[in-house]
């Protein structure tokens, strides 16, 4: 594996994340729009109404997420965009400019290999640029039956993630400061 890099999505990548997300075991049912409002008179059960739904926010250069490529190919994805842009993902209210992390996807052969933890490094450095002041994230335990999509919370608690409260049964919301320094993330 040579050294990644981590791209945000925009129109000039669209198609990298189509043929990630197409991918044997990729989100291709999903596309990444369990949480997110989706476009006006659209059926949430229905494939291309959700990736159409997604490309339109990525039309409209609203946020969508980060691509993590290995040399040309995007190998893996994280969903980090505005709070606003979401559906309620039962977060911390009190706070202001938050940005939701809320999904992963890393293709087969590279899992395990550390790049959840290295997308939440750059989701946050990309929150940050991008004016937010915290990044949400809403992990479930590593045992758990689902919203495995969402990351297990070992990972951040590890990278200084706050937990604030449960939301539901198996999420756990938690939050950190896009002005604290993690291992790895260079303040600017």
């Amino acid at each position: 594996m040579t050294e990644l890099s981590y791209i945000p999505v925009d129109k000039t990548n669209w198609t990298d994340l189509e043929k990630l997300f197409e991918c044997k075991g990729g989100p291709h049912n999903c596309w990444c729009m369990v949480w997110r409002n989706m476009n006006e008179a659209t059926d949430r059960a229905k494939k291309a109404d959700k990736k159409a739904s997604l490309e339109n926010y990525v039309v409209n250069q609203n946020p969508i997420g980060l691509l993590c490529y290995d040399n040309s190919e995007a190998i893996g994805w994280c969903s980090i965009a505005p709070r606003e842009s979401y559906r309620d993902l039962s977060g911390e209210n009190s706070l202001t400019n938050v940005w939701s992390l809320v999904c992963f996807f890393i293709k087969k052969e590279y899992r395990q290999k550390g790049i959840t933890e290295e997308l939440i490094k750059q989701a946050i450095k990309y929150a940050k640029a991008n004016g937010a002041n915290y990044v949400e994230a809403y992990p479930v335990d590593p045992e758990s039956p689902s919203y495995r999509f969402m990351g297990f919370k070992p990972i951040f608690d590890k990278l200084g993630f706050d937990f604030k409260h449960k939301a539901g049964q198996r999420r756990y919301v938690m939050t950190i400061s896009t002005s604290l320094s993690i291992e790895g993330i260079q303040n600017e």
